[in-house]
């Protein structure tokens, strides 16, 4: 196979264009091209008034590869070998089931590998199916009554399935090509596989979940809803089993001697109850902010100009990021094209947000989080569960300051940056479901978080056009960007101290998106493949 890089096309070209320039390129005829496929398509936006898209394809030839590389002496081409995954030996030597508990991203890829292998796993679910889960969301948005076992972090898919989907990811990992076709598998754009901004979209994400599962179903595993983990079973620094709860409290006990644990970055009370049974916790930083939001259409001028609303372009979105002089991080995280920002709470008496988009990202707004980076010495405790501690005194003061009852502060940024409380919107509509209440978000976070974000803003918005604008939303607080705390492990995934337990994904501080927690789901099944105890 060759792989053509740097194919600049413009935005109405189609696929006859594609294939003349790698015709083109390769200098030979089209007879002897049997197949391209699109390995990567970006947008060249650097240049307003010449924005063009960029392409890497895979080109299948009825030739020899290196004597036509050699003929067309294509300073853009190269012989690649095409990505094939291949199972590693199940070693495993064990009768029991493997448990696997959470059912996110991390889970989900465990548990679908463990079938693919043909182990059976049981996945344990504290929160619902995707469609139950939906209608308990959506009520909650709309009553302001939560329920805390299935909400917009708990249940079926995980948080990322009340999110844009998007599928970028900073790992360089050679299972993330895996992942992608497994999304494709399931259901989700084939577009994915070459886009320069995947996303799969909350709506279409969640038929993925379903049908991810229905999957391990059928290859023999089992996956157990509002079923929440409450003990591990160990002796002598092994794994024996587990004890979990239904709704109704009934407990179960399962012997198992491998557990992974895909808990995902809000489930505290596991950790809670890890920490107590001895395993090695460590402090992480994590980041706090709040979903900054403007108007869609001003979004897509910034980036586009005079393309802003082309057919081939979609709602824009935008990365960025800046060290103000004192030298505290800031940057924006899961942007939000044509998005709502969500009320993504998991308990009573704390307000949390996140950002969402459908697959067609065509909302009236676009949003993004404006984060600062936290540092544990900045918990304020030693202790490991510290940053648990920190996010809920932030979470328990949002609540407060929105009145009680879930409803999320917002302040705009003009009067932030002025250092007033707000009292009335400009032309920015919130969008946030369970509505907003205007005032002074320094009431809620950190002052060396909203003094750092101020100066963000300022510079960010001269990165790109619009981004300071004062009549822009700040809605807070995003605190569940990444876990607090990191559970240790081992060159073989498992803890250091206990044997058969799998530390997984963001919740045990090894992953930061779909994507990573997913491959780190698919890293830990090997392990247990490769467990020959």
């Amino acid at each position: 196979m060759i792989r053509i890089n740097e194919i600049k096309l413009p935005l109405d070209s189609n696929y006859d264009d594609l294939f003349a320039a790698v015709i083109k390129e390769l200098k030979c005829s089209k007879n002897q091209i049997k197949n391209i496929e699109i390995s990567r398509k970006s947008l060249d936006s650097r240049k307003k008034d010449n924005l063009h898209f960029v392409y890497s394809v895979d080109v299948t030839v009825d030739a020899d590869e290196n004597k036509l590389l050699a003929k067309s002496k294509s300073k853009k081409s190269a012989a690649i070998e095409p990505f094939i995954y291949t199972m590693p030996e199940n070693k495993r030597k064990s009768q029991f089931r493997p448990i696997v508990v959470g059912f996110g991203p991390g889970g989900m890829w465990a548990a679908l590998t463990l079938a693919r292998a043909g182990l059976c796993p049981i996945v344990l679910e504290r929160g619902r199916s995707v469609d139950e889960r939906t209608a308990d969301v959506n009520r909650f948005w709309k009553t302001k009554v939560i329920d805390e076992t299935s909400n917009v972090q708990f249940g079926e898919g995980g948080a990322g399935t009340f999110s844009d989907g998007k599928l970028t990811t900073g790992i360089k990992d050679k299972l993330c090509r895996k992942v992608f076709l497994d999304f494709v598998e399931f259901g989700a754009p084939e577009d994915i596989l070459y886009s320069w901004r995947p996303h799969i979209g909350t709506d279409k994400l969640a038929e993925v979940v379903k049908n991810i599962r229905k999957e391990i179903i059928r290859l023999g595993g089992e996956v157990r809803f509002s079923c929440c983990l409450t003990d591990v079973i160990i002796a002598n620094g092994v794994v024996h089993g587990v004890t979990y709860k239904y709704a109704d409290n009934n407990s179960v006990d399962i012997e198992t001697d491998s557990v992974i644990m895909a808990i995902g970055h809000s489930a505290k009370d596991t950790v809670e109850m890890l920490y107590r049974k001895g395993l090695d916790i460590m402090q992480k930083p994590f980041s706090v902010g709040a979903r900054i939001e403007h108007s869609r259409e001003m979004i897509d001028k910034s980036q586009y100009g005079s393309f802003a609303g082309h057919p081939a372009l979609g709602a824009a979105d935008y990365k960025l990021s800046c060290h103000p002089p004192h030298g505290r991080g800031a940057y924006t995280f899961c942007m939000c094209p044509g998005g709502t920002v969500v009320a993504a709470a998991s308990e009573n008496g704390g307000v949390v947000v996140n950002g969402m988009s459908n697959y067609a990202r065509d909302g009236e707004n676009s949003n993004s989080a404006l984060l600062v980076g936290i540092e544990p010495e900045d918990f304020g405790s030693d202790h490991p569960l510290a940053g648990f501690k920190l996010q809920r005194e932030i979470e328990e003061k949002a609540f407060k300051c929105g009145g009680s009852d879930f409803t999320a502060p917002a302040q705009l940024v003009g009067d932030f940056l002025q250092g007033v409380a707000s009292t009335s919107l400009g032309n920015v509509n919130p969008s946030c479901p369970t509505g907003v209440k205007l005032g002074d978000i320094r009431l809620v976070l950190p002052k060396k978080v909203t003094d750092t974000m101020a100066d963000a803003i300022v510079k960010m918005g001269q990165q790109l056009k619009g981004f300071d604008l004062p009549d822009a939303v700040l809605t807070a607080p995003e605190t569940r960007s990444s876990s607090p705390v990191r559970i240790l492990r081992d060159e073989f995934y498992q803890s250091l101290k206990v044997r058969g337990l799998y530390p997984c994904g963001e919740g045990a501080g090894y992953a930061g998106g779909i994507v990573s927690a997913a491959v780190d789901g698919m890293r830990c099944a090997h392990a247990v493949l490769d467990d020959e105890f």
